[in-house]
């Protein structure tokens, strides 16, 4: 279990060109959200992050952009960091490079159009669902100014097999300056994520960790 919540030293010296965490002298953490807009559980979430003056990342889902805008707009005004996180949350492992680029694609054109209606600029984050991505996948996102965004910190909200009291214990006891931290802000999480992400933030307040979001400006 313990391999799966914190990321083996090891995996990240064989995959050097993915993201896994962004060391820093400023005790910041990464707080990143994956698979919504989701309505309450996003604006929730959002809600909460409010409250501890803390920042966050989210990978969008484009069909859930689409369903719900308002939330992603919400996510912008409230100044947090957006990234790709596919179309349709696609399994990069089983499924074609073609169709792969395309549902990237399609994403990141909803992305960019709901982000002009607040002129913001386009961003070039993604996080592959599953963090599951194929070599050839990755190479030609790179090369196309994406930054492969994995993580350092799974609490696996999802996992409906575990305790949120275990949930919790997955960030408490991994968490380290640089840390980037997954929670989700799915249905299938929220039992999870409602009891492990305010105990999440009140702990890491107490210890003086900054809760920062993941831009272009963040070295990487």
């Amino acid at each position: 279990m313990s391999f799966w919540v914190k990321t083996n030293y090891f995996v990240k010296k064989i995959f050097p060109n993915y993201v896994w965490d962004i060391p820093n002298h400023e005790n910041k953490v990464y707080l990143t959200f994956d698979d919504g807009p989701t309505p309450e559980i996003t604006e929730w979430t959002l809600e909460l992050l409010k409250q501890y003056d803390a920042k966050a990342t989210f990978f969008c889902i484009g069909n859930n952009i689409e369903k719900h805008p308002e939330i992603f707009q919400k996510i912008i005004r409230d100044n947090h960091a957006i990234g790709n996180h596919t179309f349709n949350h696609l399994k990069g492992w089983k499924t074609q490079n073609e169709i792969y680029f395309e549902n990237v694609k399609k994403c990141a054109l909803i992305m960019e159009k709901q982000e002009a209606r607040s002129k913001r600029q386009e961003k070039t984050l993604f996080r592959p669902p599953y963090g599951k991505i194929k070599p050839s996948q990755s190479r030609i996102l790179r090369k196309l100014g994406y930054k492969i965004i994995m993580w350092d910190v799974l609490s696996r909200d999802f996992d409906q097999t575990i305790t949120p009291e275990e949930c919790l214990d997955n960030v408490l006891k991994n968490v380290t300056p640089g840390s980037i931290i997954v929670f989700h802000d799915s249905v299938k999480a929220a039992p999870n994520l409602k009891y492990a992400l305010p105990k999440t933030l009140a702990f890491l307040n107490e210890k003086g960790f900054v809760c920062d979001k993941i831009a272009e400006s963040t070295p990487l």
